[in-house]
């Protein structure tokens, strides 16, 4: 365990999404209350790291085209959580060694893990900052440095819209960053479904339990945040529907919790 550095700003006793997610995918860079609600949540729903890899591999499908097929080459990944494997950056680059990626997270333990990881890589950088202040994000100078923001953008958010609730207006944020951002632009987003799934609905109260977030939305909403864009085909998707390497055979449960899609700013 990596406990002999915590970053300022961290505090050890308290749970945090990017480090729950850390361990979730096997990683090093969290703590025992990290680790506790990882077994709260493979208890409650065992499916549960099965759900954040589909995400990855979603989002590594995800970014491969719009590197290869779209013509993407800056990515700003909101919400991104700490370092793991195939990240956005790796994924990117392998595509085109060219591509530059941002990567910003209120939790202050990702800047500083994710600039060790990244200390020789000079088109990817990450910066702490609050996904929900457009202006705080796109005016930081580390981002201005790598993203041309006059030039098309892919815009990520793979694990972040199912942590606000309607009342902190997500829709108007998607919206502010899409406006903010010039045509040619891509939103990329995976957002947990609210069904009468039981596996859904033991998920959904466990997160806010653990980690006081986690606000699943109906179809109809997850598929209003793309209003006034181009989705690509497929459109809005369960993850491994979108773009499968091979034909996905029938979903199980645990996979129709999340839904995604990708479109372009017209």
């Amino acid at each position: 365990m990596h406990h002999e550095w915590i970053p300022p700003g961290v505090d050890p006793t308290r749970p945090s999404l990017a480090r729950v997610y850390d361990a979730l995918l096997g990683g090093t860079e969290n703590f025992g209350v990290d680790r506790e609600v990882v077994e709260r949540l493979t208890n409650a729903v065992p499916e549960v790291v099965d759900l954040v890899w589909c995400n990855r591999a979603f989002s590594g499908r995800v970014v491969d085209y719009l590197v290869r097929e779209a013509g993407i080459l800056q990515f700003i990944d909101l919400g991104s959580g700490l370092p793991t494997v195939e990240n956005t950056h790796e994924v990117a680059q392998f595509a085109n060694p060219e591509a530059r990626v941002v990567y910003v997270d209120l939790d202050p333990m990702v800047e500083p893990h994710a600039r060790s990881i990244l200390r020789t890589n000079l088109r990817a950088t990450a910066i702490t900052a609050d996904a929900m202040d457009v202006d705080a994000v796109l005016g930081h100078p580390d981002l201005a440095n790598l993203i041309d923001l006059s030039r098309p953008v892919g815009l990520l958010m793979m694990s972040l819209l199912h942590l606000f609730p309607d009342r902190d207006h997500p829709h108007g944020l998607v919206k502010a960053y899409m406006n903010a951002l010039p045509r040619g632009s891509h939103l990329a987003a995976a957002i947990m479904m609210s069904s009468d799934n039981p596996k859904a609905k033991a998920l959904e109260a466990m997160l806010q339990a653990t980690m006081g977030t986690g606000y699943f939305r109906s179809r109809e909403s997850i598929t209003r945040f793309y209003d006034g864009l181009e989705l690509v085909r497929p459109g809005v998707v369960h993850l491994p529907e979108w773009r499968p390497e091979s034909v996905p055979g029938p979903l199980a449960t645990w996979e129709r919790l999340l839904l995604g899609g990708v479109a372009r700013k017209p």
